[in-house]
């Protein structure tokens, strides 16, 4: 994960414009909100089950990076998802995806 990438996640952050971890990102998937579904690569359970759940709902998924990553991104203890709720913030995260097959589309 570029470091662009990773401020443009610490910015959504102090913006108030993401969700973490598995219980506030499995909450706003119910309610079929967000814009796009960031997985850790050392979370395989959460790959498999957030996918499919974040496909169905047409959400783009990225993954890449570590738990620790996104979590220090984030200013916080390490992370398995974080969810982006604007489409701003996730358009311009897609864009600088640092390789295509981190995407998931």
């Amino acid at each position: 994960m570029t470091p662009k990438i990773l401020s443009l996640l610490g910015m959504a952050r102090r913006a108030g414009k993401i969700s973490s971890g598995e219980s506030q990102v499995e909450a706003f998937l119910k309610k079929q909100k967000g814009s796009l579904l960031i997985i850790a690569e050392d979370s395989p359970g959460s790959i498999t089950k957030y996918t499919q759940w974040a496909d169905d709902l047409h959400i783009p998924v990225m993954i890449c990076s570590t738990k620790q990553e996104l979590g220090t991104a984030v200013g916080l203890s390490p992370r398995a998802l974080i969810l982006i709720m604007d489409d701003g913030f996730a358009k311009a995260i897609i864009r600088l995806g640092d390789t295509p097959e981190n995407e998931r589309v």
